[in-house]
């Protein structure tokens, strides 16, 4: 039995997890003189966004489009494809593994200079039959056991799995608070055949054990992960998609005009969508189709989709299942997501979390604004007066389910970015639910064809529509896809910050040529429609 190394540094703070949310209530924790560790896996630093997240996604996206050349075929034609071999995984992931190293590097700086410190394994409240491994504290601390992975996993260094096979315990430390940001990974079912290679989940995607882009990818999932890396694939030539859904509609969060925008230019590009239809096995058949393996999904239906490859991308599940939650009274649900209100407290009011193990929207910008927020009320500074009360703690705490992105009163503003391709980006409310609350509404849209920056951009598809109050003019909602839409939606955004209307983009003088002009236009569109 290895020695456990007792740390007599008491903290202020210990932040479970290194991701955005990790980061920010860390940084900004330390900002205020606290003392503050940071503890996640050596392979982890930087969190799911970084590793098999955000990051790599995004990088993975661009990638694609410069190999295929994708944003000039509007010039050059569908032919038109600098990168002239068949592009391969690898390929892809060569640059995603430079923009990996580089921001694992920054974070690590940030940190180091603020002089948080970083402990390196994987974090569980004690057990009851480890008192003797802390050394004496405040009575009201939280005890934390520190954990590292033995050398026999099969799991690669990044991957969230790793966590399940830390068993062998190195520190005791113990904090006044803690934060919860350990991040999601990837929903893996037993009766799906994972392998990495011909059966793959969105990180074992990244892991390099896929070698070729298949001709035909079946994607199970028609979420946010699912529907990026369809339309990412989708576009490499001599590559067909088939997204598989058990949902009606396919991101039914969304603006259902930009949704049927997206399917239509995935369809022009090759994709079929089968909605309504749920997966029942995956069956791999060995040399069947001129010596190479083939998949197999049986739906319940009856029918069956034959490809090269199935990523599968059905959900994704909390990494607290470890994490000994019962022994500080944190409720979770059955997806391991912890429930908190309004100011990310759990149910025990010195235990925070942020980022995705809170559930929707599980976005890298939003889980920032979340960690800043959450270490803001931890230290009494953007409200004062507020103080946990044992006695309203119950009604406090919100499920996810009714509070979160939408209902959460702090994140009513808080933007929306989806990088498939065409990428789409949302604020404020949809068509859907002002008609649902009954609210008299008007739209203003702009085509980005009519635009010369549009017509520069080779005729990119894509436009701008502007949800507006029909009788006040008030700023409801902005709704974009095409090129650039996850930048200039934060324009839309100041305005509904500020309180604004549909008059102040009349008038606003915008840089031409360029994407923002879409504002112009759709509010010019908006007057003409009320004014008939």
């Amino acid at each position: 039995r290895e020695k456990i190394s007792k740390n007599s540094t008491h903290y202020d703070l210990v932040v479970v997890g290194s991701g955005p949310a990790a980061q920010k209530c860390a940084i900004e924790s330390a900002k205020m003189g606290r003392r503050v560790a940071v503890v996640d896996k050596l392979g982890m630093m930087g969190g799911v966004c970084v590793h098999t997240g955000t990051i790599p996604s995004k990088t993975f996206r661009e990638a694609v489009l410069h190999l295929t050349g994708y944003r000039h075929q509007g010039f050059y034609g569908r032919a038109y494809q600098p990168w002239r071999e068949r592009i391969s995984v690898p390929d892809v992931l060569m640059l995603v593994k430079m923009v990996e190293k580089a921001e694992t590097d920054v974070v690590v700086d940030q940190m180091r200079c603020e002089g948080i410190e970083v402990l390196t394994g994987t974090a569980r409240f004690s057990l009851p039959g480890e008192a003797d491994s802390f050394t004496s504290g405040e009575n009201s601390s939280l005890r934390i056991m520190v954990l590292k992975t033995g050398n026999d996993t099969q799991e690669a260094s990044t991957s969230a799995y790793r966590h399940l096979q830390a068993t062998t315990a190195k520190t005791a430390i113990s904090a006044s608070k803690v934060l919860v940001s350990c991040g999601t990974r990837p929903l893996r079912p037993p009766h799906i055949p994972f392998d990495g290679i011909s059966v793959f989940d969105s990180d074992q995607l990244l892991w390099g054990g896929v070698r070729d882009v298949p001709r035909d990818l079946i994607v199970i999932g028609a979420g946010v992960i699912g529907m990026e890396y369809a339309s990412m694939i989708n576009i490499i030539p001599g590559t067909h998609v088939t997204v598989v859904d058990p949902r009606e509609n396919v991101l039914g969060f969304a603006d259902t005009e930009v949704i049927q925008s997206l399917m239509y230019s995935m369809r022009k590009n090759g994709a079929r969508f089968m909605l309504n239809e749920k997966l029942e096995k995956v069956e791999k058949l060995s040399g069947t189709y001129g010596g190479k393996d083939r998949i197999v999904a049986h739906l319940k239906s009856g029918k069956r989709v034959v490809g090269d490859a199935l990523l599968y991308t059905m959900g994704r599940q909390g990494n607290t299942d470890t994490l000994n939650l019962e022994s500080v009274g944190v409720e979770y649900d059955e997806r391991g997501l912890l429930e908190v209100n309004d100011y990310y407290q759990t149910s025990n009011a010195n235990v925070y979390a942020c980022g995705d193990v809170i559930g929707y929207p599980a976005l890298a910008s939003t889980s920032m604004e979340q960690g800043r927020r959450a270490a803001m009320h931890m230290w009494e500074c953007s409200k004062p007066n507020l103080k946990d009360d044992s006695n309203n703690e119950k009604e406090a705490v919100k499920s996810v389910s009714k509070g979160g992105f939408l209902g959460r009163t702090n994140e009513s503003l808080f933007p929306y970015g989806i990088y498939t391709i065409p990428e789409i980006s949302m604020i404020g409310k949809s068509e859907a639910q002002l008609t649902k609350e009954g609210l008299p509404y008007e739209i203003g849209m702009a085509d980005f064809t009519e635009l010369a920056k549009g017509q520069m951009l080779g005729g990119a598809d894509g436009f701008l529509k502007l949800i507006f109050h029909r009788d006040t003019l008030e700023l409801l909602g902005v709704h974009a896809i095409g090129e650039g839409a996850t930048e200039i939606i934060h324009i839309g955004q100041v305005v509904m910050a500020m309180g604004g209307g549909i008059e102040y983009f009349k008038t606003a003088v915008f840089n031409y040529p360029t994407l923002a002009e879409a504002y112009n236009v759709a509010a010019q569109d908006a007057f003409r429609k009320i004014s008939l």
